[in-house]
């Protein structure tokens, strides 16, 4: 469909006039006045702004009708930078990104959340602001992107009873790191970041999506109608404590039995194999006897993707998603584990519900969590507001 200044929203800045440039696609002033319904002198004034800025940049010119060739403009991406931080239980991802999610650097080493917020946060800054002062840029950085591996109340940044995050409940994160960074900082749990990353860098095309994380805990990011979905309160897609069918002996950290963290997370497989006698005490581990060829851990990975199989499968006809990505650590073991969720959940879904369903490993290499978090802050300092209040402190430099 041709797009008219009847079809799109009048902007009233410069920030609304660049959401018709995040695609990429140069446009000379008279399309951008054609899609606007906004006089040129107004067009020319507001593109100002944002090649001031650095945010929009020429790109050549278009082709000519007769006289001088009018010139094109497009989006920037590389004018502003973001933080992305990816907190796992043992583990932390940095990321210097551009705001369409090219990583320019990036920082990982073990650490682990159960030491506290204070000695974690001090350890992120450190190595955020190596990853600035080798770019050389630390005056363009614009937004910070955490994700943590439990429950964040999405709209303070606080995390909300992290079972596996001792002293972190309520725990002010952004303030914390905006004493160091001082830029708005984002937070939000890990997977519904998994989610947003996987979405953003393999499959922008796709409406519905879940992120399935199989790790120390099991957890689900859902993106609904093109858009991640939080729920009310941020809980949205904690698969990890829904109740496994004829499971109610096993205990879960949340105080409940039955659930499936309790039975299919990588802690809880090493638990029962070590039971057996086997020398595996995690995840990591029992995804390298997996690698090894070693028979019992291969058939315990292939059950626990069974027992995720049957409470994806109703998910599935929930929510109706047409591609399931399952990442996290265990998910490294290979086909083993997909091959046990393939197995229940295109058995117990209904026909309609899978029958263009794509169920497929994560293809971002690890790094959807910082891709997720990139994605997340640049949204932010990309609204309207934010432009706009953005050019006003460039033009203030």
């Amino acid at each position: 469909m041709t797009e008219t200044a009847t079809t799109l929203p009048r902007p009233n800045g410069a920030g609304e006039l660049l959401q018709l440039l995040l695609d990429g696609q140069p446009r000379t002033r008279a399309e951008i006045a054609a899609r606007t319904g906004q006089s040129r002198s107004t067009i020319a004034s507001r593109l100002e702004s944002l090649l001031a800025a650095g945010l929009v940049a020429p790109t050549g010119e278009a082709s000519s009708t007769g006289g001088r060739p009018p010139a094109t403009f497009a989006f920037n991406p590389a004018a502003w930078l973001v933080l992305a931080v990816d907190l796992g239980a043992v583990h932390a991802r940095l990321a210097l990104t551009d705001l369409a999610g090219s990583v320019l650097a990036e920082a990982e080493e073990p650490m682990v959340i159960a030491d506290g917020p204070e000695p974690v946060l001090e350890r992120v800054v450190a190595l955020g602001r190596g990853l600035l002062t080798d770019s050389g840029r630390g005056e363009d950085l614009v937004a910070v992107g955490v994700g943590l591996p439990g429950p964040v109340e999405h709209s303070t940044g606080r995390p909300v009873s992290p079972p596996i995050m001792p002293g972190w409940d309520g725990y002010d994160v952004p303030a914390h790191l905006g004493e160091s960074f001082a830029v708005p900082v984002l937070v939000d749990n890990d997977v519904n970041l998994m989610a947003l990353g996987e979405h953003d860098a393999v499959w922008p095309g796709v409406q519905d999506l879940l992120f399935v994380k199989v790790a120390t805990g099991i957890g689900a990011g859902v993106i609904s109608d093109g858009k991640l979905r939080r729920g009310a309160q941020g809980g949205a897609g904690d698969l990890g404590h829904i109740a496994v069918p004829h499971v109610s002996d096993a205990a879960c950290r949340c105080g409940n039995v039955g659930c499936l963290e309790a039975v299919a997370s990588g802690r809880a497989v090493a638990d029962r194999l070590r039971a057996t006698g086997l020398d595996v005490h995690d995840g990591r581990e029992l995804v390298t006897l997996v690698r090894a060829g070693n028979l019992e851990a291969t058939k315990a990975v292939r059950e626990a993707g069974r027992e995720i199989g049957a409470v994806l499968a109703a998910c599935v006809n929930l929510l109706n998603p047409s591609v399931i990505v399952i990442g996290g650590l265990v998910a490294e073991a290979g086909e083993h584990l997909l091959a046990g969720i393939r197995e229940v959940v295109y058995r117990r879904s209904l026909p309609l519900a899978t029958q263009h369903l794509r169920l497929v490993p994560s293809r971002t290499g690890g790094r959807s969590g910082v891709l997720g978090a990139a994605a997340m802050a640049s949204q932010h300092v990309l609204s309207p507001a934010a432009i706009d209040a953005g050019i006003a402190r460039e033009l203030a430099r």
